[in-house]
């Protein structure tokens, strides 16, 4: 398993599901892995299934993607470590809860937009020119099903990804005419916190699990991927 061998991966979201999977699928496949979230205790435990299966490190950066200038700083850091940033995972996302949209907490709308949009366009600003400067760039965003069609009490989490959609599109084209490949990654229906937090009484176990979709992270993510300004399914 050698496919992002030498490769400097960023992972936002990485202390537990499908973060935590991609990460450690990530650091099997050869890459250096950057980890993110907020939860330091869960990025540990992740940091040692890493060391536990590789033999390496990764990266650990606590931090909340709320706080702008903390995302601004970690691609400066970036820059000064590793010089440049070969793969963005950009998973980390809010769901917060679900209700008629009439009732609907401003307090939790704007954290489901500052997290699922505003942050990802901060990262986009912050890293875009770290990702160019490798000689094969690639950024992945997670995105949902709840952005393509209504469904009734999800109506800021799917705003949330149909603005990302349209935000990660429009960057796609706007970096056409260098090696940087940008698309966005719908895992379907995992096992995540998130997914309990919609459907608290589902059996989590009987649902695919975050391991059994890092493959198209993986596809995404390596120097032959020609895909871009797309959207791809991972089940």
């Amino acid at each position: 398993m050698s496919r992002l061998s030498g490769r400097t991966a960023l992972i936002t979201g990485a202390s537990r599901g499908i973060g935590a999977a991609v990460a450690k699928r990530f650091a099997a496949e050869g890459a250096h892995v950057i980890l993110t979230a907020r939860t330091v205790g869960g990025l540990e435990e992740v940091d040692d299934a890493i060391f536990a299966a590789t033999g390496r490190n990764a990266t650990l950066v606590p931090l909340d993607l709320r706080d702008y200038d903390k995302i601004d700083q970690l691609g400066y850091s970036i820059y000064e470590r590793f010089g440049k940033l070969d793969i963005l995972v950009s998973n980390a996302g809010a769901l917060e809860a679900l209700g008629p949209i009439a009732q609907y907490d401003p307090k939790l709308w704007s954290r489901v937009m500052d997290l699922n949009v505003t942050s990802n366009y901060r990262l986009i600003r912050s890293l875009d020119r770290l990702l160019r400067t490798s000689d094969a760039g690639r950024a992945i965003f997670v995105t949902s099903a709840a952005a393509k069609a209504p469904y009734p009490y999800w109506s800021p989490y799917g705003a949330s990804k149909a603005a990302l959609e349209m935000i990660v599109k429009t960057y796609a084209m706007e970096i056409a005419g260098s090696p940087l490949r940008v698309n966005l990654l719908d895992p379907g229906v995992v096992a995540s916190k998130l997914r309990t937090q919609a459907f608290p009484g589902e059996d989590p176990t009987t649902i695919t699990q975050p391991e059994a979709i890092t493959g198209a992270f993986v596809d995404l993510a390596e120097v032959a991927c020609t895909k871009h300004g797309e959207i791809v399914s991972a089940q």
